[in-house]
């Protein structure tokens, strides 16, 4: 598995290895049960990743816990997490999974209502880094809009898409395209969740949403065939166009100044920890350990994979350390794309005044 590279100037977080789980883990863990919280709604994405880690977590943990899972949807995963930080038990029998700019909001700031800091989490990890996933942006057959040059072009066409709540993937991405590539879209937040979300797509009440290309196979495999309800105009956290749609361009091609670009570099990041698992602070070290050497064994059992494959959802997994890097990362980017991040997707504020022509 590739490594993530830790850039200078990065925070030093605690960063726990996956080490031996030790017999007081073991005595712990027999006859418990492990819940995990979900921050969305059952249907999506997110939901989907955590009832398959529920299916195989508890049989690598040392005590072989039950494990059920629990929706606590609010806020695009936000309620959750503050849950997850600072009110769930820190004994190891609470874990969670949140949207991945979770961690891009916390670092960033900007959100008065985040209660959290990231680096304080125990982390598990990620079954996908989404390096065989793709978050792309789907739209009707008939919007006005026919592909993503329409919304780019002056005096086009505008795409209506939808959204849960800010500092959800979906709602940041489709702000973000709109100021570093000029995209015309309207975006309609406030949906509870995939649940919610697909449905209006269906329906037509909106053109088209950003998703994750596993959380589509997994949850609505119908809009990949063809001639489907929906289509992908571009894909986003991607260096290159995803094998199934050699078509459909990826953001990178189509930013042309560098600042958007380092803008999109950055917001790009936290899809290397594309399902994000953590328990709280401060858990005892064992029960750490137990837990982060249980995600990554599970990621590679045979059971696990094949059962990953029936849903068609990618396993890619990122380990406890590699997530700590990721938030290095984040940290250490140019400060002056951290700060227009800040304000254009935590603080409200508008585009880039464009300089006016001599």
């Amino acid at each position: 598995m590739k490594r993530f590279v830790v850039l200078a100037g990065g925070l030093a977080v605690l960063a726990y290895g996956p080490g031996p789980a030790t017999a007081d883990a073991s005595g712990f863990y027999k006859d418990k049960t492990i819940t995990i919280l979900v921050g969305y709604g059952p249907g999506g994405g997110y939901d989907a990743y955590a009832r398959l880690v529920g299916r195989h977590f508890g049989a690598k943990v040392p005590g072989k816990p039950n494990v059920i899972v629990q929706n606590m949807p609010g806020a695009g995963s936000l309620r959750m997490t503050n849950h997850l930080y600072n009110s769930a038990a820190r004994d190891g029998t609470i874990i969670g999974t949140f949207s991945r700019n979770m961690p891009l909001m916390g670092i960033l700031g900007g959100n008065r209502n985040v209660q959290f800091d990231p680096r304080k989490f125990t982390w598990l990890g990620s079954p996908s880094s989404a390096e065989n996933d793709a978050y792309m942006m789907f739209v009707r057959r008939d919007a006005k809009a026919k592909n993503i040059q329409d919304i780019l072009k002056p005096g086009g066409p505008t795409v209506i898409l939808g959204g849960t709540a800010r500092g959800s993937t979906g709602n940041d991405i489709a702000t973000l395209l709109k100021d570093a590539i000029g995209a015309r879209i309207k975006l309609i937040a406030g949906y509870r969740d995939t649940n919610a979300l697909n449905p209006a797509v269906e329906r037509g009440e909106i053109e088209g949403r950003f998703v994750g290309l596993s959380s589509v196979s997994s949850t609505y495999p119908h809009w990949l065939k063809k001639n489907s309800l929906v289509y992908p105009f571009v894909q986003f956290a991607r260096r290159t166009r995803h094998p199934r749609f050699p078509d459909v361009p990826t953001v990178r091609e189509l930013v042309k100044d560098p600042k958007a670009m380092a803008l999109v570099k950055v917001a790009e990041i936290p899809y290397q920890l594309s399902r994000p698992f953590a328990a709280p602070p401060e858990l005892p070290a064992d029960r750490a350990k137990a837990l982060q050497k249980a995600f990554m064994d599970m990621a590679s059992d045979p059971r696990f994979l094949a059962d990953s494959k029936r849903m068609g959802v990618d396993v890619s997994p990122v380990g406890a350390k590699d997530a700590q890097a990721m938030l290095n990362d984040i940290a250490a980017a140019p400060d002056e794309a951290k700060a227009y991040l800040k304000k254009l997707l935590f603080s409200g504020k508008k585009k880039r005044k464009k300089k006016k022509k001599s």
